[in-house]
């Protein structure tokens, strides 16, 4: 395989989790007895350009086709960013009824209504039915597609071209993130800016988050592999900022090249602290898979103890980034009974690979069990909060990743 940006050959493997499903292929229960399709999911590094990426072995129309269950506004957390998002960037770029917000992966309408409740004009682009419904009913104009230059020539063709593009989340999960870049240059105005967050692979690699590597994930974003995509495609970025949302973000601001904005002193700082944290060293990369391993480890020999002892072990949140880790692990119904979660389009259902029944908030104050491990722990606050009635039978929580914690 050769690099999907800079084609060089990839040659240097930073994590292998073995074989498993999508981590977004929910389960019904008439599908339980039968085959469910894995897929190795290993991650390369390019050691030219440092983009980090998985193997190529899914399809982006596999992952995210009409049943995509993951909804954003399932999280008071992001809605809160959204919103503050929104506020702020209005006021930075003097946005008006004559503007246009382009949002790429817009799902459920969670940040362009707020753009529509300012009077603001706004167009989204989802290829996932099951969220795009939503946000249309919201009255988001949504094109049901998925994002590219191809995509951009023809809305430019309608003179669709944007003083803003927002990217949340989105940039990680493009296969062709060459040709995915090319579509926001296309669609930009002259001076328009392009904000893209993303999981910051800082992060990952210094907090040992590997739960976030999915096949939905095709790249892991450092500041220089970004810059280097961005310059190829005839953009800049001239600011960056650190978020703390899913467990260590960062918030691009881009520009076409020649563009009048000024790269401030924050990009020059990222830039460093990678360097100065390895991220430009070929040794950082390889030296990760043994942290996986540890954490796996001691994740099966918890759950064997509490079973042994008789102790009733739950999970809350059924996330993506809890379906790598319990399928890396090999954990099944016997050891974990059940994983809770909020969102109604995954109660009923069974996690991917590991057939763990996804229910109902209530399940915990019926069954009352002594530990509650929270998957999504860059939520973990708010999941606190929503389940504290379990504070009367002294119930503990516990988050695995980035370190073993109990609450």
């Amino acid at each position: 395989m050769n690099c999907r940006h800079c084609q060089k050959k990839l040659e240097h493997l930073f994590l292998d989790l073995g074989f498993a499903p999508p981590s977004n292929a929910y389960r019904l229960a008439k599908d339980l007895d039968k085959p469910e399709k894995r897929y190795p999911l290993r991650v390369f590094v390019c050691d030219k350009c440092w983009l980090v990426q998985t193997e190529d072995f899914v399809d982006r129309e596999e992952l995210f086709g009409s049943e995509y269950a993951y909804f954003s506004s399932t999280s008071t957390s992001w809605l809160d960013h959204a919103a503050s998002y929104s506020q702020m960037i209005q006021e930075k770029l003097s946005l008006t009824s004559d503007s246009l917000v382009l949002e790429v992966a817009c799902n459920d309408g969670y940040l362009l209504k707020n753009f529509v409740n300012a009077g603001i004009p706004c167009l989204g682009v989802e290829p996932t039915t099951s969220t795009a419904s939503v946000a249309i009913d919201l009255g988001i104009p949504v094109h049901i597609e998925f994002f590219g230059e191809t995509l951009a020539k023809k809305l430019v063709a309608k003179e669709k071209q944007a003083d803003l593009i927002i990217g949340n989340n989105v940039y990680a999960h493009v296969p062709d993130i060459n040709d995915f870049t090319l579509g926001l240059k296309r669609m930009l105005k002259p001076h328009g800016t392009v904000t893209l967050e993303f999981p910051n692979l800082l992060k990952l690699i210094l907090q040992n988050q590997f739960d976030t590597v999915y096949h939905e994930h095709f790249s892991y974003l450092s500041l220089h592999a970004v810059q280097a995509i961005f310059e190829t495609a005839g953009l800049k970025i001239y600011d960056v900022e650190e978020w703390s949302t899913h467990g260590g973000s960062l918030r691009i601001y881009g520009c076409h090249k020649h563009a009048g904005f000024n790269t401030v002193g924050r990009v020059y700082q990222q830039l460093q602290k990678e360097e100065d944290a390895g991220l430009l060293n070929i040794k950082t990369y390889l030296d990760f898979q043994q942290k996986a391993d540890k954490i796996k480890n001691n994740l099966q020999a918890f759950l064997a103890k509490q079973k042994n002892l008789g102790k009733l072990v739950a999970g809350y949140g059924a996330a993506a980034k809890g379906n790598t880790l319990l399928n890396y692990a090999g954990v099944k119904p016997e050891l974990l009974p059940f994983v809770c979660d909020a969102a109604p389009s995954k109660q009923g259902k069974f996690l991917p690979g590991s057939n763990i029944p996804i229910l109902d908030v209530g399940k915990l104050k019926e069954v009352k069990p002594d530990f509650i491990i929270i998957f999504p722990w860059n939520i973990a606050e708010e999941i606190l909060q929503v389940c504290s009635f379990a504070k009367e039978w002294n119930a503990t929580f516990i988050t695995i990743i980035p370190e073993w914690r109990e609450f």
